[in-house]
């Protein structure tokens, strides 16, 4: 029994962990592109750097919350 609930609780925490590291990777793909299109001045550049925005604000949320989550794992 208790062997079944540590397996599966370090499951989930190895699979939140992966969520985590793949957001991250996201984020910094989105930042990268957003930064290569600064120069661009037609329009659909334009809106490539808004939809960017769309999706790189809230992934900024999510990895202030890994920060926070690692930081205070640590200091536990």
């Amino acid at each position: 029994m208790i062997s079944t609930v540590t397996t599966s609780t370090v499951s989930t925490v190895t699979l939140a962990g992966s969520f985590a590291v793949i957001g991250i990777l996201v984020l910094l793909a989105f930042l990268v592109q957003k930064e290569l299109t600064t120069t661009g001045t037609s329009k659909n550049v334009k809106s490539l750097r808004l939809f960017l925005n769309i999706g790189i604000f809230p992934l900024i949320f999510v990895f202030v919350a890994v920060v926070i989550s690692r930081i205070v794992d640590s200091l536990k």
